[in-house]
């Protein structure tokens, strides 16, 4: 009855089975049998060599990538609604020494490449004004629409034609994987991706997100950083399972496709009362504050998402008879 969040998900069994039977003596941080095994299996997941890390959060891994990408006195074009700028207390500003975000707007927290475009070109060549080192758009979005791999490459070719490195915040990676049904390499590197925070805990995981390297020039500079800000864990195979064991069948799929399912149900119920579309796994609608209140009093819970709005996320562990009942509700409001 729960739709506040999919971060308020159980782990998927698999993933705690996995740190069990890591519960052994190995070598410490980084250096275990299973951190070891990271950039083999990612390398294999996205078809090129990349190097794979583990860190504790979503915040730290886009962090940490963009610090690397963008000096102190640099910038980073993304999103007003961009998790990196609403969400995260000022942390890329921390982790690189001040780097500015630089605002672009667009419909569903998307960007486009002219909306890009246009905010590069306000900004003069010359020392008075911050100037863009990179570029980061999220996939999916904050409301849930998702890049094609067409949309992708349109802005990472836009990236690198101005010497832009291209981060991508991928908390929700998965459900784009399965909404668009495009490859993980087309949706990145093929794309002109550099960096990807790719998420794992909204989608099944515990306590462990991955930040993967396209670019391996970078990961020297990560490396340093991650020890430096305090996210090089001493017992580090415990984070290396959780990802492992979420690739193994393909389990990040299968969770991202449950959840992507639950939302559509929800979608299909709420007709012209959707704010923007559904294309993964969260759901904004039209309410009143009576029709709010009123499903609350049946026990659903939500945030409110600004005057007249409500947010519903659904989880890799929904129970799909509370969804068709929420949906049922929504249809009679």
């Amino acid at each position: 009855m729960r739709f506040f969040s999919d971060n308020a998900a159980a782990a998927h069994p698999a993933v705690l089975e996995a740190m069990i039977a890591a519960n052994t003596l190995d070598t410490a941080y980084d250096s275990d049998a299973l951190s070891r095994k990271l950039d083999g299996a990612f390398s294999d997941l996205f078809e090129t060599e990349v190097t794979a890390l583990w860190v504790t959060t979503g915040t730290a891994a886009n962090c940490l990538a963009l610090a690397a990408m963008v000096p102190s006195y640099g910038g980073v074009l993304c999103h007003r609604e961009a998790h990196i700028n609403v969400d995260e207390a000022g942390a890329p500003e921390f982790f690189s020494g001040g780097a500015k975000l630089l605002l672009v707007d667009g419909p569903g927290a998307k960007l486009t490449v002219d909306a890009v475009a246009e905010a590069r070109g306000r900004i003069r060549a010359d020392v008075h004004q911050t100037q863009p080192n990179a570029l980061s758009i999220t996939n999916a979005s904050e409301y849930g629409l998702v890049y094609t791999p067409e949309e992708t490459a349109a802005l990472g070719e836009f990236a690198h034609t101005h010497k832009l490195a291209f981060h991508l915040d991928g908390a929700r990676f998965a459900n784009a994987v399965v909404s668009t049904g495009a490859s993980p390499a087309d949706l990145t590197w093929r794309a002109g991706v550099d960096a990807l925070s790719f998420g794992f805990v909204k989608n099944g995981g515990l306590s462990t997100e991955a930040l993967i390297l396209f670019d391996r020039d970078l990961a020297d500079s990560v490396l340093r950083r991650r020890k430096r800000a305090g996210h090089l864990l001493s017992k580090g195979r415990y984070m290396a399972a959780q990802l492992l064991a979420m690739l193994d069948e393909e389990i990040w799929l299968t969770n991202a496709r449950a959840a992507n399912e639950a939302a559509t149900r929800l979608a299909d119920a709420a007709g012209d009362r959707l704010v923007h579309p559904v294309q993964a796994n969260e759901v904004f609608l039209r309410l009143t504050a009576e029709e709010a209140a009123s499903l609350r009093q049946q026990g659903y819970d939500f945030y409110d998402w600004g005057v007249g709005e409500a947010r519903l996320v659904t989880s890799w562990d929904q129970d799909l008879a509370a969804v068709d009942r929420l949906a049922t509700a929504i249809r009679a409001l």
